[in-house]
């Protein structure tokens, strides 16, 4: 099992779960984080951490579109391994429908 991060990151950006991460598994897009799936070591730590819920185990229903989106653009972002600032907006964006569809960005975030 690996976690992955879903459209409930879109816009939010928090990353307070890049601070507990163990092992630095997480990539920054221009709008939201992903988990490389060959790095994670599933110890969890990072799921309670996100205000936003959008950390979730692989071994949830329905989450097929994440898990091939976190390890599509884990390898193509760069690597995250220190909060940055939140996004001022992003409070307005926590628990809206549809952001995958309205604000997802292939464009990579600036890394560390």
């Amino acid at each position: 099992m690996t976690y992955v991060v879903t459209d409930a990151c879109i816009r939010c950006k928090y990353m307070d779960c890049v601070e507990v991460c163990p092992v630095d598994c997480f990539y920054e897009g221009e709008n939201m984080l992903v988990i490389n799936p060959s790095e994670c070591i599933d110890c969890g730590v990072c799921e309670p951490e996100c205000p936003a819920e959008a950390i979730l185990p692989d071994t949830e229903s329905g989450i097929e579109q994440w898990q091939e989106l976190n390890a599509k653009f884990s390898a193509e972002w760069p690597n995250i391994t220190a909060k940055k600032d939140v996004p001022e907006d992003a409070d307005e964006f926590k628990g809206k429908d549809g952001k995958f569809e309205a604000y997802f960005s292939e464009a990579p975030g600036e890394g560390d």
